[in-house]
């Protein structure tokens, strides 16, 4: 029983051993957990706002229509532990206002211990939202999908383009980019660089390319948008809503659309809500000018054909190295010739020449082929294209206006007007003759010959020259304007121009023929007689060993509707002129040795336009022709018989001695003609132009006349201000050799858009002339005026002025000392685009006290040889200018000013849109005002070797960062 008893007692021991035992374990625990409070505590607000942060990134990053619902239990789970959290922390911060609590080890560690689980929780959270937000990321969209893009030469045309792109993207101004041109010229190859842009990468959060198929709808384009989002589109959904889709999408974010191919105007509003995104960009590509128009484009780009040089150095890249051997080159640059400039096919043409390797048999086989547009591969792509942008046109009228430009040399420059008459002789123009009642029956004609060519230029197959008031056709447009014109029978050309043609045709040719061009060549003879009955353009133009036209020449030529002779010999026409019945144009200026016309010209009772300027013929000639519409000359007899005239050129040589006799009585008679719509014409004095103004029923009607006035002792060149013109139906002005100001120069000038003022006396300033005539001013030149002393004083104006003007050039005025003297009032000058100031020796000024705040637009600026300048901004007179002045500045050009020693006093400009300076002999100028950062987009800097090595530096890194930009001589 003892031992039973003591065994009892010694397990009851045990038990309580065992019982002290866990009870002093879980104490040392509880204390444990007391004394780690404040870490656990610490440590679970550290991972719960890791897992907060994870949980914004992953709903910042996808739209909430696109979790997945695992994703939303996760989400759920995370503000349940927050929930949880909050409650730990109301507990942990209310027993800290309790210290003398501290003693209670047992709730202090309950809450210690629920905290070190809560962080458990918390971390397993975090590793299941990163696994999440891995997956998730991988489902969005890359930033940047890069394209397969052909490398651009770094000083190519198209490089170019790609980097006014990128200076446009990062003006805040723009919003939408508008690049057309020609089929093949480059334009998806600039797209396609511009995407892949490092530039572009940093600017935007997201790049978006579509390519708009001819098949294109609101839904496929919304699609093509979608999927670049990975957005799920539902068939079932409506362009509504894809669209509010795609704009929640891109809330927040700075999105740049890249839309090539651009067909048809397209509602971006409607397609994706693109106006809710401010920081959203367009660049969109099209062949058609007005599409980017349409879709309200802030820039436009014309792509045009690269350079031979260019286009020879792309084939070059792409053929290989067999484009060095012996007797291939010349061979390739005539292959390079056939392409265009056109880009695509320069590409498709040299795949198929890389073939041909080293065998100059081949390559001489293939340019036959290419010149015939046979078995060329690659051809036939780009043919397909431009012969839909022909077919697409919506009207006979313009193809056939088109074809007509094929009658010109390849990138020829044929002047508009000329060209526009040649169309209404023809009768392309349609409706023309609906006007036979209408007094201003041919400018009618002419309006609607503009807007066609408006139109072909539009759809690129006609080209804007370099040269204001023409027009060009490009090589590849133009052999296949020659093919489709082979292909319609009465539509059939030769043209055969700048050949070296030393003997005309055979018989066969002219008589299958309804156009003929045989301009630029070395003809000394024509055919004595030929059937050409059908014939209704005939163009000799520059042949000028061409001296006699036999005397049955215009026998068989009856439907003939244009003939041009101009700059020939020819000394006279024969009588078979008479034969000409339909001729309506007619040219003869620059045939110096034509001293007279028969008197069968009187039978050309259709003949409206008539050129006898650089001819000895006078008006007594041709007085017959009364029913003249558009004539131009530089001898004058009786003007007032040509009742029909609408259009009169004078152009004359001021030396000639007759002129001074005869011009006031001339004057008078161009006074009475009331059909007049446009003259150019030369006046003596200002009392003949008072003449003319006062008693002109034209001028009286008010606006209807174009108009080019020169007034004073002058020559032909006085009217090349208008060459700043790209429109027909601007008014111009030039006093020359005149002084004071009369009342009628001030009634003119109401009416002027280009004002001259050449060696005008009695005057110090412009606005002597009455600044309140001025408001449609575009452009003003100031030459050898050396009494003006500035352009304008602004004491006494309460208003802007000169608010329209473009273009103001200053040259050679020696006393001028300022632009503007005075107040400068807000309007003033704010269209002002390009100043020119050259050889002004006392000009002390250029930026007038406040008027660098009124040159928004300002984009060139010239300054030559202005001995006193000594800075280009005053720091005197522009105190406190902001850094954000001449924002559109594009280029700099300072030559030869000896005491030039500031362009701005310090770096704080930021020069925003600045991208060539050109400096030359300017050796006080010694510092910049750039610094690292300003002057993003300059790319060019000009000078001397020595000036550049002479320049002070702020610091080395602004130096580093602008020698690569440098051409110094």
């Amino acid at each position: 029983m003892a031992d039973v008893v003591a065994g009892a007692a010694g397990a009851a021991a045990v038990e309580v051993y065992k019982d002290g035992k866990s009870l002093l374990t879980s104490a040392s625990s509880k204390i444990a957990y007391v004394k780690d409070l404040k870490k656990n505590y610490k440590k679970l607000i550290q991972e719960a706002r890791k897992l907060w942060e994870l949980r914004e990134a992953i709903e910042t990053e996808i739209s909430r229509h696109k979790i997945s619902p695992v994703t939303r239990e996760w989400i759920v789970k995370v503000e349940m532990i927050r929930s949880e959290l909050g409650e730990l922390e109301t507990k942990y911060n209310d027993e800290r206002k309790h210290p003398w609590r501290l003693v209670r080890i047992w709730p202090h560690s309950n809450l210690s211990k629920d905290m070190a689980e809560k962080c458990k929780q918390v971390q397993g959270l975090l590793e299941e939202g990163n696994l999440k937000r891995g997956i998730l990321v991988a489902e969005l969209p890359e930033p940047v999908r890069k394209i397969h893009a052909s490398k651009l030469e770094h000083n190519s045309s198209l490089h170019q383009v790609v980097e006014d792109v990128v200076s446009f993207l990062d003006d805040k101004q723009i919003r939408i980019i508008g690049i057309w041109g020609t089929v093949g010229t480059g334009k998806t190859t600039i797209m396609q660089n511009l995407n892949n842009h490092k530039d572009v990468a940093t600017m935007f959060d997201i790049v978006i390319w579509v390519t708009v198929s001819k098949e294109w709808s609101l839904k496929k384009l919304q699609g093509a948008i979608m999927q670049r989002l990975k957005l799920n589109m539902e068939s079932t959904v409506g362009i509504e809503e894809n669209a509010r889709r795609i704009s929640e999408e891109l809330k927040g974010k700075k999105c740049l659309i890249l839309m090539d191919e651009v067909c048809d105007f397209i509602d971006l509003q409607e397609v994706m809500g693109i106006q809710d995104h401010q920081e959203s960009k367009v660049v969109l590509a099209s062949r058609l000018r007005d599409i980017c128009k349409d879709m309200d484009a802030d820039e436009l780009i014309n792509v045009k054909p690269l350079s031979d040089h260019e286009a020879f150095n792309m084939f070059k890249e792409k053929v290989g190295r067999s484009i060095h051997f012996p007797g291939i080159k010349p061979v390739a640059e005539l292959v390079v010739r056939e392409c265009g400039g056109l880009p695509l096919l320069i590409d498709r043409v040299a795949r198929t020449f890389r073939k041909k390797e080293k065998n100059v048999s081949l390559w001489r086989d293939g340019l036959n082929n290419l010149r015939r547009w046979e078995n060329t591969q690659g051809m036939d792509e780009v043919l397909e294209f431009l012969r839909f942008c022909y077919d697409n046109l919506d009207s006979d009228a313009k193809k056939v206006c088109f074809l007509y430009g094929a009658l010109y040399p390849e990138e020829y420059e044929i002047y508009i007007d000329y060209l526009l008459e040649c169309w209404r002789a023809e009768g392309f123009i349609p409706d023309a003759d609906e006007f036979v009642h209408d007094e201003n029956v041919f400018r009618d004609a002419r309006d609607k010959g503009h807007a066609i060519l408006d139109d072909l230029i539009n759809v690129s197959l006609l080209e804007s020259s370099e040269k204001r008031k023409c027009v060009k056709m490009n090589k590849v447009l133009r052999d296949m304007a020659l093919k489709i014109s082979s292909q319609i029978g009465d539509s059939k050309f030769l043209a055969k121009p700048c050949e070296g043609l030393e003997e005309p045709p055979n018989h066969e040719e002219w008589k299958q023929a309804r156009r003929i061009s045989l301009m630029d060549n070395e003809l000394c003879s024509l055919p004595e007689t030929l059937d050409c009955c059908d014939l209704l353009t005939l163009l000799l133009q520059r042949n000028k060993n061409l001296s006699t036209i036999p005397k049955f020449f215009f026998k068989s030529m009856s439907s003939l509707r244009v003939l041009d002779l101009h700059g020939t010999s020819i000394e006279s026409l024969p009588s078979s002129l008479s034969s000409l019945i339909c001729l309506r144009g007619l040219y003869l200026n620059s045939c110096i040795h034509l001293i007279e016309l028969p008197t069968e010209i009187a039978a050309l009772v259709q003949l409206e336009v008539l050129d006898i300027r650089g001819t000895k013929i006078s008006l007594l000639q041709i007085r017959s022709l009364v029913w003249l519409k558009c004539h131009t000359q530089n001898q004058l007899g009786n003007v007032s018989r040509f009742v029909s005239l609408e259009e009169f050129s004078v152009v004359f040589d001021s030396s000639k001695q007759w002129w001074d006799k005869i011009v006031e009585a001339i004057s008078t008679e161009v006074a009475t003609l009331k059909r007049l719509t446009s003259l150019q014409f030369c006046f003596p004095k200002v009392d003949c132009l008072e003449v003319f103004v006062t008693t002109s029923p034209v001028w009286k009607k008010g606006s209807c006349l174009t108009f080019q006035f020169a007034v004073g002792d002058h020559d032909s060149t006085c009217f090349q201000i208008l060459e700043s013109f790209d429109y027909p139906s601007y008014n111009c002005l030039t006093l020359v050799n005149s002084e004071g100001v009369n009342p009628v120069i001030s009634k003119v000038l109401m009416e002027t858009h280009a004002f001259g003022l050449i060696n005008h006396k009695g005057v110090s300033r412009l606005s002597d002339f009455g600044i309140e005539n001025m408001d449609n001013m575009l452009v003003c030149l100031i030459e050898r005026c050396n009494e003006i002393e500035t352009i304008i004083n602004g004491n006494g104006i309460t208003k802007g002025v000169l608010e329209c003007l473009e273009d103001l050039r200053v040259n050679n005025v020696f006393k001028l000392e300022s632009i503007w003297q005075g107040p400068v009032h807000a309007g003033s000058l704010t269209q002002l685009t390009s100043l020119t100031l050259v050889k002004c020796p006392e000009l002390k000024k250029i930026f007038s006290n406040g008027m660098i705040q009124q040159l928004f637009e300002l984009q060139h600026l010239r300054v030559e040889g202005c001995d006193q300048i000594e800075e280009i901004i005053m720091e005197s007179e522009n105190i406190g200018l902001e850094s954000c002045s001449l924002p559109r500045l594009k280029t700099l050009v300072l030559l030869d000013l000896p005491k030039l020693r500031s362009i701005w006093v310090s770096d704080s400009l930021e020069w925003p849109s600045l991208q060539s300076i050109k400096i030359s002999m300017c050796d006080t100028l010694k510092r910049l005002p750039f610094n690292i950062a300003n002057a993003t987009k300059l790319r060019l800097i000009e000078g001397q070797q020595s000036w550049w090595r002479a320049l002070v530096w702020e610091d080395d890194a602004i130096k580093q960062r602008l020698q690569p930009l440098c051409i110094l001589n």
